[in-house]
């Protein structure tokens, strides 16, 4: 298996004059490695401090790892067992395809965009087909890809007609020189590139609907909040350690006004570097974005020296209880899946067998 670059890696030729000296240099660096035999705190952490327990083990790479959400939030513990069972369905059957194609040295691009897909399929989550309804009673979608390997990736956003928007995303990456295009430039773009296109009414879920006139009566009565929110998701390492992530969704019932979340925005909502991680977000959109949530769990891996968990931990630490949670894989396959809210549809599966999804529980 190719060796996988470390976080910190910098890609600078040395100057002619110095290179026998950084020959030396590096061999007593690898014997001190060597002698050691055990694992040392990321530079710059104090061996003693909390920042060096969480800082980055050195361990046996994975063969491949995944994760996936389908939203953060506060499910009611109460659901109905048919429901319950409908999430966890869905969940595994997306699981499922994402490990069966890494198993099979499927890339990590083509892996979490089909999961996605899947997901999007399903009208139990709020992306594709389940997508919730804004204040004028319309599906708004928005979708974005990053490909770990180059930083390359693409957004939509605001899009009506699109089945999936996942695919129209990695269209944006691949087919054009731009990132993000957003609402009619968006589906004039699709229509070019051949994407898949649905009658608005495909999106109608019946659920969502009341779920938004729910929404209308309290807005009306005490100008509540908007209701809904969350996502799909998936992260994922594959067989020759390239990292990729994506995400979907319909956003915030009741959103008003043109209103775009975080799940778009590159750094904020998702994203994807080799060097250091795969990261995509759930929850209130509006709070990932001040924070650049995504990016910052791949700065405190790269900077701090931390492990992927603590990473997430720490990144999430910093919005309020209930915003909502993360899922990340690491350049060895190391997962975090962090929430701060009541629930977070969730799984993960990796090449050591693990194979898990979940509703509630610890993060």
């Amino acid at each position: 298996m190719p060796r996988r670059p470390s976080p910190s890696a910098a890609h600078i030729p040395p100057r002619r004059g110095s290179l026998r000296r950084s020959h030396g240099i590096l061999a007593v660096a690898a014997a001190v490695v060597l002698l050691a035999g055990c694992t040392a705190p990321a530079p710059g952490i104090d061996p003693g401090s909390e920042d060096a327990q969480g800082a980055t083990e050195t361990a046996a790479p994975l063969d491949f790892a995944l994760a996936i959400h389908g939203g953060a939030g506060a499910l009611p513990d109460d659901l109905s067992e048919e429901r319950k069972q409908g999430y966890l369905d869905d969940l595994s059957k997306a699981l499922q395809h994402g490990r069966d194609r890494l198993a099979e040295g499927a890339p990590s691009l083509d892996v979490v965009q089909e999961v996605v897909r899947i997901l999007e399929d399903s009208p139990l989550f709020n992306a594709g087909k389940g997508a919730v309804f804004t204040h004028e009673g319309r599906n708004e979608l928005d979708a974005a890809i990053m490909d770990g390997r180059d930083l390359n990736c693409g957004s939509v956003a605001g899009v009506t007609t699109i089945k999936n928007p996942v695919d129209l995303a990695r269209a944006v990456m691949e087919e054009s020189r731009h990132v993000f295009f957003t609402g009619a430039g968006a589906e004039q773009f699709a229509a070019e590139q051949g994407i898949e296109t649905v009658e608005p009414e495909y999106f109608f879920v019946q659920s969502r609907y009341d779920s938004l006139q729910r929404a209308l009566e309290r807005e009306s009565a005490a100008g509540a909040e908007d209701e809904k929110r969350g996502t799909v998701g998936a992260v994922a390492l594959d067989r020759d350690g390239n990292l990729a992530a994506a995400t979907s969704t319909g956003g915030l019932t009741n959103k008003r006004f043109g209103r775009v979340g975080d799940v778009p925005v590159i750094g904020a909502g998702t994203y994807a570097n080799n060097a250091t991680v795969a990261v995509s977000c759930t929850g209130i959109g509006e709070q990932f974005i001040r924070n650049n949530i995504a990016h910052d769990v791949s700065a405190l891996v790269e900077y701090k020296g931390l492990s992927v968990e603590a990473a997430a931990q720490e990144a999430i630490g910093k919005l309020d209880p209930g915003d909502g949670g993360l899922i990340a894989v690491g350049r060895t396959g190391e997962i975090a899946l962090i929430f701060n809210s009541a629930s977070m549809l969730r799984g993960a599966a990796d090449s050591n067998g693990r194979f898990e999804v979940a509703i509630w529980g610890s993060p």
